[in-house]
């Protein structure tokens, strides 16, 4: 199982959400879900944006009824070369799963990131990974369903913490 996950900070909540999925190129969720925090999210600093997420998101994989094998995290797993980002805190926070980051901005210091363009975009999508190798993270990535830059679970995984899926 590959569950993505994803976190939005509004004024009177924190949501955390995850989106599960069999394989790579699949078009429809096999589960989601979401776990609701009181506010109060840290600031973000550059470069410390584990700091913000990891309190969200451990617990929400600590309560998924079956432990993923891949997470894709919304952000990088490495910074640049041995600065490990939100998705290698959160690799070491779990026990070692594979993770997958999907960052939508590039990161100036980071030469590790695989640039992934996807449907007819100009603009990449940025994959780091670790437990699995950056390119065949990068090429799963690419071949995720949807025609647009973002595959279409991570999209939704988005709007499930944002709160803006329409039924």
């Amino acid at each position: 199982m590959i569950v993505a996950l994803d976190v939005d900070y509004g004024s009177e909540r924190t949501l955390a959400a995850w989106v599960a999925f069999q394989a790579w190129g699949d078009e429809r969720a096999s589960g989601e879900g979401t776990m609701r925090f009181p506010p109060g999210a840290e600031d973000y600093e550059p470069g410390q944006f584990f700091r913000r997420e990891l309190r969200y998101l451990v617990p929400l994989i600590e309560g998924l009824a079956t432990p993923p094998e891949i997470i894709v995290v919304d952000g990088y797993v490495w910074l640049g070369k041995e600065r490990p980002g939100l998705g290698f805190h959160l690799h070491e926070a779990i026990g070692g799963t594979t993770v997958v980051g999907v960052a939508k901005r590039p990161f100036h210091e980071n030469n590790e990131a695989v640039a992934v363009l996807r449907g007819e975009s100009k603009q990449p999508v940025f994959v780091t990974a670790i437990g699995m190798d950056v390119a065949k993270a990068a090429d799963a990535v690419a071949h995720m369903a949807g025609e647009f830059r973002i595959p279409t679970l991570l999209k939704l995984v988005d709007q499930l913490a944002r709160e803006t899926v329409s039924a």
